[in-house]
């Protein structure tokens, strides 16, 4: 049967499909996800059996964004458990997946440490899956929470900073509900202040060289019914100059302990037009996020993909003809730069937004005091 946790706040989501489920049909559990490389043309599901089907998947985008990762990896460990396949290697395999997003190895070994914590105890497999199931299912009940104090804390934030409401907020990349348990980070902010009355218009970067903005958050903002206009990520600069931003919003796919943000690619320029610019600077993201293993932006490992990413676009349903499966445009062997994320320092964002409280200005000390609040993360 379907697994209710997974679903539960399922009418709440502009998507209207949960992005992502488990479910127990006849041949075995399987592990269901919104394919988010076929929006906004199609809503396909993609079947994942085992642990390999969905890092594929991971590193194919069909399943992307921080907290969603987590979720997915926790999941993957412990589909790989109730199949029988061996739960080390999954695990390995799932947090190796995308370099960069901390949340994919959070989720991956949370579940792997829960099967082997019951498998140490009781000596039962069946149980032991069963427990990294459970697993699975908490972080993915607590990152739906997790989303809904964000977006109270963020709101409050913008309130503050922006009193008399009618904001503008510009974003980048996706961070609504494709990409959460609940309705997001950055994006579940803007939904809260569109809820109230308080949006005037949502600017959307288009995010090249995937377009996760125009086709992902787009469409969450169609669904949802805000105000949004999209832009191309170079006119952000004229925009900033016309007055016509009040302030920017962001997810993170990592945030070290001195408060360094790795985001999506076009994050880190937009910090600096909004510092010029006296514009604040925001970024939203779980503690699950903030990474006491890395100490500062230099050593955040920024992945780095496919160039033809860059040489080739790519649209659901549009016939290809590139090496990489779309269409070229540049000529044959032209050599693309394409890193997933940049890093902003921490002197550029004025505040980070998580579940258990906001912090700024942005120090180690002010990080590493909100999280001591949280069980889940704890920095040294």
């Amino acid at each position: 049967m379907a697994d209710q946790h997974a679903q539960s706040g399922e009418d709440k989501r502009p998507t209207g499909i949960p992005v992502i489920r488990w479910e127990e049909p006849p041949e075995g559990p399987v592990l269901v996800l919104l394919d988010q490389t076929r929006l906004p043309a199609e809503e396909v599901e993609l079947v994942c059996t085992d642990a390999p089907v969905l890092v594929e998947a991971i590193r194919s985008l069909a399943v992307r964004g921080a907290p969603l990762l987590g979720i997915a990896g926790a999941y993957g460990v412990a589909l790989a458990a109730a199949r029988g396949f061996d739960v080390d290697d999954a695990a390995d395999a799932l947090a190796g997946a995308r370099p960069t997003a901390v949340n994919l190895a959070v989720g991956a070994r949370r579940a792997q440490a829960a099967h082997r914590a019951e498998l140490a105890r009781s000596g039962d497999v069946g149980k032991a899956a069963e427990a990294a199931l459970a697993a699975a299912r908490k972080l993915h009940r607590d990152d739906a929470e997790a989303s809904a104090r964000m977006a109270e804390r963020g709101l409050a934030l913008l309130d503050e900073l922006l009193p008399g409401g009618g904001h503008r907020i510009l974003t980048h990349c996706n961070t609504g509900s494709l990409v959460s348990g609940g309705e997001g980070t950055a994006f579940a902010v803007a939904l809260a202040a569109h809820r109230v009355g308080q949006l005037r218009r949502l600017w959307v970067d288009e995010t090249r060289p995937l377009l996760q903005g125009a086709r992902l958050t787009a469409y969450e903002a169609a669904r949802s019914g805000m105000a949004y206009t999209l832009l191309t990520d170079n006119a952000a600069g004229s925009l900033f100059a016309a007055g016509e931003v009040d302030a920017v919003l962001i997810g993170a796919d990592r945030i070290a302990a001195d408060g360094s943000v790795a985001n999506k690619v076009g994050s880190y320029p937009l910090a600096v037009l909004a510092r010029y610019h006296h514009v604040p600077f925001i970024v939203v993201a779980p503690v699950t996020t903030v990474d006491p293993d890395t100490p500062d932006g230099a050593s955040i490992e920024v992945e780095q993909r496919a160039g033809f990413e860059v040489t080739e676009v790519t649209a659901p349903q549009v016939p290809v003809t590139g090496p990489g499966g779309g269409i070229p445009v540049a000529p044959l062997g032209t050599q693309a730069y394409n890193p997933a994320f940049d890093v902003t320092p921490p002197e550029l964002v004025t505040a980070i937004v998580t579940e258990e409280g906001v912090v700024s200005p942005v120090t180690a000390e002010a990080l590493a005091e909100v999280c001591a609040r949280s069980p889940e993360v704890t920095i040294g």
